[in-house]
């Protein structure tokens, strides 16, 4: 049975890659912090281990306890990191730091794994060819436009300077599920009959559905290739009115108005929403780095070298994605309702 260490397991993906693990039956650890919310990891099988990312030497410490001397973990999945922040120096604290924090804990504590997956993200390669919108792929020379890519491109880098560490780097796409909060935002507007869009130009959108990245995680950690960089996504690309018709199929609304705001006036929004999160001092969603994702037009993606390597087939189109995710909008919806209407006896 092989051992699994999920590092930041907290989160939204998180819950479905121990979901994924459990289910292949691997012994399952979740790496968090004492805060994290579990609220995903109820599943019994599971293990925690408590780690303080900001020092390595006490992470050392908390690794080397978790486990009987001499014993590690065969995979880690480390899936720590920030997409919003409130001050952008996080994104270096965070996607940066806390994973050379974690490399130099599992040196120290002699725990380096027999394979390592670290999830980076589409945007560390920068924008793509926005006349040809031809896709993104994998050998691709990376010229990140945002801190958030910035961020995350550097940690690649560090993990291609690790010796002794053998790597795979995962960069996917839009990923999307029940639970995910920014997509469920769109779906929510649409529900509502509105659909919001920034520019005119034709923009091209690519999807992975949760389940689909948390499978390709393990079949990358069993037969992908060391030392190699792989584009998840599903092997096509959408409009943002096809998107905008799949969703109203899945919630039955049969029509939403298109609202299409300039790119001026978002990059104006983007500002404003930044600055009072800021003052509201939490992270905001909308906000000048988000802006230039938002910004780009052509999100084409090619998947071909994970398809090669390890048979990566993304097993549900946008289509069914969606359906699923609209269905657990509905019934966290009516939990929700029903949680008030009884407290409300």
């Amino acid at each position: 049975m092989k051992r699994v260490l999920i590092i930041g397991a907290g989160g939204f993906i998180g819950g479905f890659i121990a979901e994924e693990s459990l289910r292949r039956g691997y012994d399952t650890w979740c790496g968090v912090r004492s805060s994290t919310s579990r609220r995903f990891l109820t599943d019994s099988r599971l293990h925690f281990v408590e780690l303080d990312y900001d020092s390595p030497q006490t992470m050392a410490q908390q690794l080397r306890e978790a486990l009987p001397e001499s014993e590690r973990w065969d995979w880690i999945v480390y899936n720590l990191g920030a997409t919003k922040v409130m001050v952008y120096s996080d994104f270096n604290r965070i996607n940066y730091q806390y994973l050379k924090n974690t490399v130099e804990a599992l040196k120290e504590a002699d725990m380096l794994p027999s394979r390592f997956l670290y999830m980076s993200s589409l945007s560390a390669l920068g924008p793509a060819d926005e006349k040809t919108y031809e896709p993104y792929r994998a050998g691709m020379i990376p010229t990140p436009n945002t801190r958030y890519g910035t961020s995350k491109i550097k940690a690649e880098t560090l993990l291609e300077m690790t010796s002794g560490l053998d790597w795979i780097i995962f960069r996917p796409t839009g990923v999307y599920g029940p639970h995910e909060q920014d997509y469920l935002m769109m779906i929510k507007c649409i529900d509502s009959h509105w659909d919001f869009g920034v520019g005119f130009r034709k923009q091209l959108l690519t999807f992975i559905y949760v389940e689909d990245l948390a499978t390709a995680i393990f079949d990358a950690l069993e037969r992908g290739k060391s030392g190699k960089k792989y584009i998840i996504s599903e092997p096509r690309a959408y409009t943002q009115s096809e998107f905008r018709r799949i969703v109203e199929r899945a919630l039955g609304v049969k029509w939403a108005i298109p609202v299409r705001l300039p790119l001026w006036m978002a990059k104006v929004a983007s500002v404003v929403a930044e600055k009072y999160g800021i003052f509201k001092m939490r992270p905001s969603t909308l906000n000048t780095d988000k802006y230039k994702i938002m910004k780009q037009r052509n999100w084409n993606a090619d998947p071909s070298e994970a398809q090669n390597d390890f048979g990566f087939v993304a097993a549900h189109s946008l289509e069914d994605g969606i359906r699923l995710t609209v269905e657990a909008y509905r019934r966290d919806l009516a939990a929700m309702r029903a949680a008030k209407k009884g407290g409300r006896k």
